[in-house]
């Protein structure tokens, strides 16, 4: 018998079988369209090697992955992940697999299974990489796919926690380049944390707050602001002719957005194309339900606010 995580479980190991993990989510689902999707996390993995910080990197993985099968509208069902290892160090699988299950907690979804390689000779000592992968499942007649995103639907952004996991890369090289200590605070940052464990805050899983509004309110179009920032992410939901315009101003742009701009001497304009400056999802709809879905978005204790609107003007404008 196939034996499932319930991660909904107040006892978050407890197994269970098939038919009860998947009654958790295919309950009254009459035409149920699957969504997939699979991720990693990056090269924020060398700040974890670097801080010798291992338990919310699982976070990430599963983040990665349930807020894209999200955007469709779909509600995460199981999430699986592997993880790769020069030589296995029990105490790092350890907390990384704590982690993914916190994820998998903070996303609503099933634990189900994994690997976990040993491959000598393919990472250096002390590294090690991980992927996810999950399935979701929305209502043929729910799913999101932009078709209905219609010139002047605002854009309701929501809070991003820090960098999440993109553009790490370009993180770790303004760190080297300057010099900087991760070990140490710094008082641009706003908080006695070190540097490092800044960048290392795990990416918002936005799951249950987002469903919530979708199954409140019409939501036209939903962006995961990953890699490319702003102006990659959002267009996705948008038709031929239409564009968007954003208001800078209308959110917090995170301490850790300042640093980077500031130490990288990178073109303020040129930050909203790489990362995703302080919102983590966008999400399009009627400006009348914007109120509202805001006010949902605060039960689950997340900022958000309405940053921009869509245009026939294609291009994004901020």
């Amino acid at each position: 018998m196939v034996k499932f995580v319930d991660t909904n479980s107040e006892k978050p190991w407890q197994l269970t079988t098939r038919r009860q993990a998947s009654a958790l989510k295919l309950v009254n689902i009459k035409e149920p369209v699957l969504v997939s999707g699979t991720d990693g996390v990056g090269t924020k993995l060398k700040l974890a090697f670097a801080m010798d910080k291992h338990d919310t990197i699982g976070i990430d993985a599963v983040a990665m992955c349930v807020n894209d099968v999200l955007a469709q509208g779909a509600e995460p069902l199981v999430f699986l992940d592997y993880v790769a290892q020069g030589k296995t160090r029990p105490e790092v699988v350890e907390a990384i697999v704590s982690g993914v299950a916190e994820g998998c907690r903070q996303a609503g979804c099933a634990l189900v299974g994994g690997e976990t390689a040993e491959m000598p000779g393919m990472y250096a000592e002390g590294e090690y990489d991980i992927a996810g992968y999950t399935t979701g499942v929305v209502e043929k007649s729910k799913l999101i796919d932009g078709t209905k995103v219609k010139v002047g639907d605002v854009l309701v952004g929501i809070a991003s926690t820090g960098v999440h996991s993109n553009g790490f890369s370009l993180v770790r090289k303004i760190f080297s380049d300057n010099g900087l200590d991760l070990f140490k605070a710094y008082p641009e940052l706003g908080t006695d944390e070190p540097l490092g464990l800044v960048a290392l805050t795990p990416t918002r899983i936005y799951v249950k707050q987002v469903l919530d509004v979708i199954h409140s309110l019409d939501v036209h179009g939903v962006a995961h602001i990953t890699g490319g920032g702003f102006d990659e992410n959002i267009p996705r939901i948008l038709h031929e002719g239409q564009g968007i315009e954003v208001h800078e101003g209308t959110w917090e742009i995170l301490p850790i957005f300042r640093f980077l701009e500031k130490y990288g001497k990178i073109p303020h304009r040129e930050m909203f194309n790489i990362f995703n400056m302080g919102i983590g999802m966008v999400l399009a709809m009627d400006a009348a339900q914007a109120g509202e879905a805001i006010d949902i978005l605060a039960q689950h204790g997340d900022r958000a606010s309405v940053i921009g609107k869509v245009t026939d003007r294609p291009g994004v404008d901020i």
